[in-house]
């Protein structure tokens, strides 16, 4: 049970630093489409408390970033659950990216009422998707295989 405690929190952790790559790729996408809104940009906007709305644009901006860094954790941690046989397939932590943005898009958004999902273009939803992608490889763990997965030597880098 501790080894499997141990891989939960490994995916939590690269859950966190998924969602910190996804603000630097979202810095990038709103520079070409600055009118758009993130999702986590929407939801605090729309759905933060009297006191958040209160914060300097500088403080709201860190707390939808944390926010959002701890939404991607918790998404990690969730990946860690899933069984090993299925976190071991190549394409899962792609697809289970895309399905993170996609229950945003067609559950969570709907449900908080926020209407610009409905209007975004066809570009900036394929940035999305495209963030959620990275983030979904670096959640499995593509980026920095576990210990018990074997990678070949001609891919190891050379010390």
């Amino acid at each position: 049970m501790e080894g499997n405690r141990a891989l939960v929190l490994r995916a939590g952790a690269r859950g966190l630093v998924a969602a910190m790559a996804m603000t630097g790729s979202r810095t990038v996408t709103a520079a070409l489409a600055p009118e758009e809104r993130t999702p986590p940009q929407a939801i605090v906007e729309e759905h933060a408390p009297v006191a958040v709305h209160r914060l300097t644009a500088y403080q709201r901006q860190a707390i939808t970033e944390l926010l959002h860094w701890a939404y991607g954790a918790g998404g990690g941690l969730v990946f860690g659950l899933l069984p090993r046989r299925i976190r071991g397939l190549p394409g899962t932590g792609v697809v289970y990216g895309l399905v993170i943005w996609l229950a945003f898009e067609a559950g969570i958004a709907p449900l908080l009422k926020i209407e610009q999902v409905k209007e975004r273009p066809v570009l900036w939803r394929t940035a999305v998707a495209l963030d959620h992608v990275l983030y979904g490889v670096v959640v499995a763990g593509r980026l920095a295989p576990e210990p018990a997965v074997r990678v070949p030597r001609e891919h190891q880098g050379h010390r």
